[in-house]
Order: structure tokens, then C-alpha cells, then sequence
């Protein structure tokens, strides 16, 4: 359905006038109404979605003459919102999803085109995509994925040109959830992060999980930064933690260790005490051969220097190190993480090692 009909951007460049909220808002609603009759999955091709940015893009480009254009592009995102709660409304504030739902996608990719600064208006978006997926697997897939896998995964593709423009994208929302304080509770269990929400179409896994599985070093590095938890799932003994899975995955290897896994291994080095709890964890659920067999990769690992000494179990870890821990659970639990490292009153190196970017 062609988006021809609409005159706005013409007139916007004749007046050069600055537009206002409930202009925008006919906006929206003149948009979105041309396809109420069409099928409801109007929005699910991407280059639909697509033509639909594009459209928004020029009016917010249009319709900001001698004003911020990231404020017009909030304004329209907001409307949008507003439009989705209206649709929600009107069918007993249940979702009637497909292109109802898929609004917001449209949303969420705008207020990335114009990096939105306002957290509340991006929390809100968040939080109306969680109220109605429990899940955030379209944002993150395409960035662990690419933007093609996740056809054949889930049935959609990403709004997101490349890869790279996807994993930033999932940085502006992390950063903006962070901001904003949000928390997450799937039906009766606890609350969660936005980092930690499971990916429905891949087993309920986590974003960490799925890419410490997959061998992604940089993925793990940037989900590690806003603390992401090392639990698979919600009940730890009915899944193998991260640290136990990658422990796993090492002592597969005969003293020949894959860079990126040593990579990953690093990395979780970096944000854990030591390995004592980890090791003991596994230990537990193992029998008596099983134990030893461990025990041997163990300080196979240790002797191969894959496994520091002092993160061991064996001898106490650098207080240096374990200051680091502290002061990141400590961001963690006040949604500071990694935001509010910037704001300590420390050395530049400092918030660097603390930020896990080297150790």
C-alpha cells in the first residue's frame, strides 16, 4: 500500500513550520490507519517496515526546521507508542500483535537512527515489546546471529543493515534500560535485566550463554560489561552455568586450546573472585570417576596456564582483582553497570581494568 496519498513532507517544506505533538500524532494514526484493512501480517516483511522508516525519516528531517531533529524523531516515537497502546485498548489490553505489534520495531528503529536521548521514552518502548514477547530475541539474534539467520530461526529478519550496526544497537538499548532501571519478571519468576532475558526460539538461553556456546569473544566481552549473569537459566541446577560450560568445552582439548574460547575463558576471569564455587558446583552432580576425570582437566588446565593461579582456587586471588568484583556488583545492583564507571572519582586506568577491558 502506497504512502503516496500523504502531503506532509511537501507541506513541511512550503511553511518550514515546527511541528507539535498532536500533529504528529495524525501523523502516526493517518499512516498506520491506511492498513487496518490490510492482512495483519502487513509489517512482517522487512522492506515494509523498511518503506515505513523511510517515510518517518523524511518527516522528522522535514518537520525539524530551526529545532532538534532528535526531539521530532522522540515525538514521533512516542506517538507511536501511544498508537500501540490505543490498538492494545481496543482489544482488552491484549496485544493483537502482527502488524499492530510490529509497530514498535518501527519505533525501536528510529529511535536508533536518531539516538534519542530521552531514557524514559526508551524504557517505555522496551517495556511495551517485553509486556508483549517476554522475550527480546529480535534485537539480540541479529546481533549474535547476523541479520539473516534469524529468518530461519524465528521467521522475521532484522531491521538492522549489517551485524555491526545490529550489536550497536543492542549497546543504545542496554544503555537506556541501564539508565532507566529496568527490571523484568517472566510469569512468577525473578526479576531480570534486559541482558538476561532468555531468547525464546533458542531454548530459552541467554544472550551470554548462546554466545559463549557459539565461541563469539566479542559478543561475550560486550555482554559481560553491563553484567550479564553466568547462570543458564532461572534454576542453576538443572542448568550448566557459563563458567561450567566453558570449563566443559576447554577440557575437551589435549593442551591445544581454540583462541576464542581462551578468549571467552578470559574474559569470565575477569568478572568472577575465582573458580573455587564453580568447581565445586560441578563437582556435586558427578559421580566418583566423572570427579577425578574433572579434577585431572582441572590442573591440566592450571599447568597449561589457560587457568591463573591465583583465579585457581589454589592460592587467593590479587585484592586488586577482587576490589574490581566489589565494585562491579555494587554498579550492578544500583543499574550503574557500565555507565556509572565513568563516574568514579579514579584514574582513567582504573575504570579501564574495572570495565574489564584488560586485567
Amino acid at each position: 500500500m502506497s504512502l503516496k496519498p500523504f502531503k506532509f513532507q511537501e507541506l513541511c517544506r512550503k511553511v518550514k513550520f515546527e511541528i507539535n505533538f498532536k500533529l504528529m500524532d495524525v501523523i502516526v494514526k493517518g499512516c498506520f490507519d491506511k492498513f487496518k484493512q490490510s492482512s495483519k501480517n502487513s509489517f512482517s516483511d522487512r522492506q515494509k517496515r523498511q518503506e515505513i522508516i523511510e517515510y518517518f525519516h523524511g518527516i522528522i528531517k522535514d518537520c525539524s526546521q530551526g529545532r532538534s531533529s532528535e526531539k521530532t524523531a522522540k515525538e514521533a516515537v512516542t506517538c507511536i507508542l501511544r498508537y500501540h497502546d490505543i490498538m492494545r485498548e481496543s482489544n482488552s489490553s491484549v496485544c493483537l500483535m502482527g502488524k499492530f505489534h510490529n509497530v514498535l520495531y518501527i519505533a525501536l528503529k528510529l529511535a536508533f537512527d536518531w539516538q534519542i536521548k530521552d531514557s524514559g521514552t526508551i524504557g517505555t518502548l522496551i517495556e511495551q515489546i517485553f509486556q508483549c514477547e517476554k522475550t527480546f530475541e529480535r534485537l539480540f539474534l541479529g546481533a549474535i546471529l547476523g541479520i539473516r539467520a534469524p529468518y530461519f530461526v524465528a521467521g522475521w529478519k532484522s531491521d538492522f543493515k549489517d551485524p555491526e550496526e545490529n550489536i550497536r544497537a543492542v549497546v543504545f538499548f542496554l544503555d537506556h534500560a541501564c539508565t532507566a532501571g529496568l527490571d523484568f519478571r517472566i510469569d512468577k519468576g525473578a526479576l531480570m535485566r534486559m541482558i538476561d532475558v532468555p531468547l525464546e526460539s533458542c531454548g530459552f538461553t541467554t544472550p551470554l550463554m548462546m554466545s559463549v556456546q557459539l565461541g563469539l569473544a566479542d559478543k561475550v566481552h560486550i555482554f559481560l560489561r553491563f553484567g550479564a549473569l553466568l547462570r543458564a537459566g532461572e534454576k542453576d541446577r538443572e542448568n550448566v552455568s557459563v563458567v561450567q560450560n566453558i570449563l566443559l568445552k576447554l577440557s575437551e582439548f589435549d593442551h591445544k586450546y581454540p583462541f576464542n574460547l581462551i578468549a571467552i575463558f578470559q574474559l569470565i576471569l575477569r568478572v568472577i573472585p575465582s573458580l573455587t564455587q564453580h568447581l565445586n558446583g560441578m563437582l556435586s552432580y558427578l559421580g566418583d570417576v566423572q570427579q577425578k576425570t574433572l579434577l585431572m582437566k582441572y590442573n591440566t588446565l592450571i599447568e597449561d596456564g589457560i587457568i591463573p593461579i591465583t583465579r585457581s582456587g589454589i592460592i587467593p586471588p590479587e585484592l586488586k582483582h577482587l576490589c574490581r568484583c566489589e565494585i562491579r556488583k555494587n554498579l550492578w545492583y544500583n543499574h550503574q553497570l557500565p555507565l556509572g564507571i565513568q563516574e568514579l572519582q579514579i584514574p582513567e586506568e582504573m575504570k579501564r581494568y574495572i570495565d574489564i577491558m584488560y586485567d
